[in-house]
């Protein structure tokens, strides 16, 4: 305008046109909120004492080893052993 000669279309100008990298462009927010992740990083407690900011993490003992899930019981004289089946279960 007043001896410009390049005039914007009015779209253009307030940034509601078309645009090259496909998004809306936010013109006129006095006050925009942070999405979800930006807001958590902005927020995070910070450390700010020297002796926090050092620390190491906790060094654990080792944890002891699991026990075996099945154990194999073999009878000693397992060839002449009779093989019985259990007792069947009385259905009431």
């Amino acid at each position: 305008m007043f001896g410009c000669g390049v005039v914007m279309a009015a779209s253009q100008a307030m940034g509601i046109g078309r645009r090259s990298d496909g998004g809306l462009t936010i013109v006129c927010s006095s006050r925009p909120q942070k999405k979800a992740t930006a807001h958590h990083m902005k927020t995070r407690p910070r450390k700010t004492q020297a002796w926090d900011r050092n620390r190491k993490p906790t060094v654990y003992d080792p944890l002891p080893p699991l026990p075996p899930d099945w154990t194999l019981v073999i009878p000693a004289d397992a060839s002449s052993a009779p093989v019985t089946p259990p007792p069947p279960t009385p259905s009431v």
